[in-house]
């Protein structure tokens, strides 16, 4: 096909040199004569890839304009400010998204296009009005034109404050930085040229500072990247042992037999029905009953494909084509699908996995043997939204209002641990074991700060949710947060209209405006 390709070159348009093209060879089987005319209508297909890195995006962007479109305007020195902030955004924008949930709770598949129109709005309004109006061009970028793909709440807040650095009125200001470093900053440039050569100034792999994280994401982003290096290695991974030691089918086996004699049989409900009867006025009576329900449909599954697997190493049933899946997943240390079905999101290895669910069974047997719990460990909850909505009734029906009017006042405890806690509070729920990612809490000055250099994770402090009637919401002073069950964030909605994966917002002490922890990715 190589030759036959020759004739094409002339016909081809010329690549930007920023992108990369591929021609895929798909169409037809290998013969001795190809034309010209049955290669471009049948083999020739072109793909566009964005560039990687944000020096390369901003090359991309600037290498469409010409310098004549620099000085289009009326108000030329505004219009290249404009220009080059909303650039820098779409390229900060298309970056994030290496850096997994920290950047996007759900990768989003940005193109020039929209670039270009937010560009051609701003433009507008530039000529339109005497004072440039920032907020309308904010609004139309982020929630019209970027905002039409992003369908995540909190991608969408984060975009709105991300976009908020590059196009602001400071940035008029001679030699304005967009970070702390002042690598990426306004300048003053009348040619594409002189833009370029700027550009090529910009270091090649920018630091996580580019796009408002801490340098910690780049230990993150490396992680990913080995781990997803690491599962295409495993993947490819023989089936067939070889050498000394155990075969597969017996370490596969010993593994069934280790679980089956850890992992307890599914509860008995009756006896827990009977001790924690559905009342008016103790939700968590109910709460408890359909957390040891979706337990039991786990324990089950886990009970029966785990005798039913060994039977079938064995050769005393058919090894069908889900247990041979449930048998490789668990060779290699991963929790089988029918398992993950059946169960509760989490991103753990087998043998973590197994014994998380263990200490989620202690958590419940603690519960159903001593009573409602003085503080609540909500990593342990298969459907923690449950258990919020509970709290909630319970404070509602006790003071007879409404519960649509209410919602929980958030307060960090000054305590290190859930141990300390003696007794129950008044209203509300005390919660803990949440761990933070993209921050740390600054015990001695209780409020967020920067989390310390190859620290990922930090173990949150007990908070506790207090349920008000018609609160007013801080403004100032707090970080909304979202909460979720898993580091990956996305979730989709199950038939109760809640996520999969989100479960509550916590309203965090903070001294940094709220705008710093959004465009960190901080979530616990």
């Amino acid at each position: 096909y190589t030759s036959a390709l020759f004739p094409l070159y002339p016909i081809i348009p010329s690549p930007y040199t920023s992108f990369s093209f591929f021609f895929l060879m798909i169409r037809r089987p290998p013969r001795s004569t190809l034309s010209s005319s049955s290669a471009a209508s049948d083999v020739y297909k072109r793909q566009n890839q964005p560039p990687a890195g944000l020096k390369a995006n901003l090359r991309a962007v600037y290498s469409s304009f010409s310098d004549e479109y620099l000085e289009k305007s009326d108000k030329p020195v505004i219009w290249r400010r404009i220009l080059w902030g909303l650039s820098i955004f779409h390229a900060t924008a298309l970056e994030r998204k290496k850096f997994g949930p920290l950047g996007f709770n759900i990768p989003y598949a940005f193109t020039q296009g929209d670039c270009d129109v937010g560009i051609g709005q701003a433009y507008l309004f530039l000529e339109s009005y005497d004072e440039v109006p920032w907020q309308s061009i904010r609004t139309l970028v982020t929630d019209c034109n970027y905002g039409g793909r992003v369908t995540d709440d909190w991608d969408r807040r984060m975009m709105a404050s991300l976009v908020f650095k590059y196009a602001c009125a400071e940035m008029l200001e001679p030699d304005h930085s967009f970070t702390s470093s002042g690598i990426y900053k306004a300048f003053d440039a009348e040619t594409v040229e002189e833009t370029l050569a700027e550009i090529d100034k910009l270091p090649s792999d920018a630091k996580p500072e580019a796009f408002g994280f801490h340098p910690n994401a780049e230990i993150v982003y490396a992680t990913n990247q080995g781990n997803e290096v690491l599962g295409t290695i495993l993947s490819l991974q023989p089936r067939a042992s070889g050498g000394a030691g155990a075969s597969r089918e017996d370490q596969i086996d010993a593994m069934a037999v280790d679980l089956l004699g850890r992992v307890p049989p599914p509860y008995d409900m009756e006896p827990v029905m009977k001790a924690y009867p559905v009342m008016y006025q103790e939700s968590m009576n109910t709460v408890l009953q359909q957390e040891v329900l979706r337990y039991n449909n786990l324990l089950g599954v886990m009970q029966k494909s785990l005798k039913e697997v060994r039977k079938a190493l064995v050769g005393q049933v058919v090894m069908s084509e889900e247990l041979d899946l449930m048998s490789s997943t668990m060779y290699n240390l991963q929790v089988p699908d029918m398992w993950m079905n059946k169960g509760y999101p989490s991103l753990k290895p087998l043998t973590a996995w197994s014994n998380d669910l263990i200490q989620r069974l202690d958590f419940l047997n603690n519960w159903i043997e001593n009573g409602v719990p003085i503080h609540y460990w909500l990593p342990g909850f298969f459907f923690p939204q449950a258990f919020l909505t509970g709290t909630l009734q319970n404070f509602a029906r006790k003071h007879q209002l409404p519960i649509d009017t209410i919602s929980f006042e958030t307060t960090v405890l000054k305590l290190s641990s859930s141990d300390d806690i003696t007794e129950r509070p008044e209203e509300g729920c005390y919660i803990h074991g949440l761990f933070l990612e993209g921050a740390r809490w600054d015990p001695a000055g209780h409020h967020l700060d920067e989390s310390n250099p190859k620290e990922l994770y930090t173990l949150f402090p007990p908070i506790h949710l207090n349920p008000v009637s018609k609160r007013v919401v801080p403004l100032d002073g707090i970080y909304k947060s979202p909460c979720y069950k898993v580091l990956t964030r996305a979730g989709t909605l199950s038939t109760t209209g809640h996520s999969t994966n989100y479960v509550c917002p916590l309203e965090i002490p903070s001294v940094h405006p709220e705008s710093h922890w959004i465009a960190r990715g901080v979530a616990p």
